[in-house]
Parts: structure tokens; C-alpha cells; sequence
């Protein structure tokens, strides 16, 4: 389980972008996070990667604390604990999908045969399992997407963060998309966290967040019909 107790951050001698912000995120539950621009909302999910640091507050995952004071601790610990699914891809143009699926895996020293198997098992939870051995710059923008989506749950992370995953995607690749984090989050058993503008996406979630004028608080749920 995820949990976010106190996180507080700001910059310079302005008031602090938010402060208080406290959440908790079961194993399996996907969460979404909602705000204006320059609400914080990036900013908060880099804090909680151990990419930003807080000015006050914690993050604890599986009862493990972060510690903020030593970057290449954190390093490790993401490479161990966390995947991530960025807005732009981030996919290395100069290794095959399979290559790029597989890098988290051959940074945590898993073997050769092992890694195979489990990069073919992840492509082909995300529908591109004949596409392996493809450049990334050959894909669509939704392929391209969906094996960021391989990578990031690959090694079975026990966090997936998302920053805006559909941001660059037409309607329908993003649909595609947002099916394909739903599953991975249940499969994988992960605390889930995604930050984005679109309404669209963030009712894919399992919970809906707000942040505004520096504090964090879930939405009401919407009325059935």
C-alpha cells in the first residue's frame, strides 16, 4: 500500500504549492488525481517517485519510509518498486520494443532466458506481442504507449505512476490506452497513481482525487442512474 502523510513543497518565498497532503492507495486500486494547471499535480507524483523531494512530509510504500537524504538509494529503490508511464513514451529509439520492454528487468539483473519470457508475457498483455522486434519509431503513438505501459509493469512493481499518459493520443488510442493501465494495475496488484487534465481518463480510475488551492481531497462519487 502506498501512503502520503503530511506532504508538504513549495518554491522561493511564495506560498507553498500545496502542504497537508495526505493519501493512501491499496495494492490493485487506481487513483487519479485532477487539478488545474500549476495545481501541483506533477510535482506531487515526482515527490512521491522519490524524483522531487518535499519540504515536509512522508512516503511510506509497504511500510518502507523514503528517504530523501540519499539519491542513489532512491535510485535503487525505484528501479526495484516502481514503474512509470510518462506523457512522452521516453521509449530508447536505438533498442527493438522487446529491448526497451526488457530494460527494467536487465537493471535489476534478471537473466537472459527470464527476461525473454517475461517480455513477451507483458507485450502481449498490451496486444503487441508480434511487434517485439519493431523500432519504436515504426509504431503509433498508441503502440508506442502500450509498451511504455509493458515496460513499466514488466517487473511487477509494487507502484505504477502514470503523468499524463493519454495526454498525446487521439480518442481512440487513448480508450485503448486506459484499458490496457486498468489491467495492468490489477494484474500487476500495484497502488496506482495517475495525474491528468481529462475528465475521460480519470473515470477510468477506481477513485478520483482534486487538488486545488494546495490541498488534496477526493471527489464525490458521481450519481448512478
Amino acid at each position: 500500500m502506498l501512503e502520503v502523510r503530511g506532504l508538504a513543497k513549495g518554491f522561493g518565498a511564495g506560498p507553498p504549492l500545496f502542504s497537508g497532503v495526505t493519501l493512501a492507495v491499496e495494492r490493485g486500486q487506481w487513483a487519479a488525481i485532477v487539478g488545474e494547471s500549476g495545481s501541483g499535480k506533477s510535482t506531487l507524483l515526482h515527490i512521491v517517485a522519490g524524483l522531487d523531494r518535499p519540504d515536509r512530509g512522508e512516503v511510506i510504500l509497504d511500510g518502507e519510509r523514503l528517504d530523501y537524504t540519499d539519491d542513489a538509494s532512491l535510485a535503487v529503490w525505484r528501479r526495484a518498486h516502481v514503474g512509470f508511464v510518462f506523457q512522452a513514451f521516453h521509449l530508447l529509439p536505438y533498442l527493438t520494443v522487446a529491448q526497451n520492454v526488457g530494460l527494467p528487468l536487465a537493471l535489476l539483473g534478471v537473466g537472459r532466458a527470464e527476461r525473454e519470457r517475461r517480455c513477451l508475457e507483458a507485450l502481449a498483455a498490451v496486444g503487441l506481442e508480434e511487434l517485439g522486434s519493431r523500432n519504436p519509431g515504426t509504431l503509433s503513438g498508441g503502440e508506442m504507449q502500450r509498451a511504455a505501459i509493458a515496460r513499466a509493469v514488466v517487473h511487477r512493481p509494487a507502484l505504477l505512476l502514470a503523468d499524463e499518459p493519454t495526454g498525446n493520443l487521439d480518442e481512440g488510442n487513448a480508450a485503448a490506452v486506459l484499458a490496457c493501465l486498468a489491467q495492468a494495475v490489477k494484474r500487476a496488484g500495484a497502488a496506482a497513481l495517475m495525474v491528468t487534465h481529462s475528465p475521460v481518463a480519470a473515470a477510468s480510475a477506481d477513485r478520483i482525487l482534486r487538488l486545488s488551492h494546495g490541498s488534496l481531497a477526493d471527489m464525490p462519487a458521481a450519481p448512478g442512474p
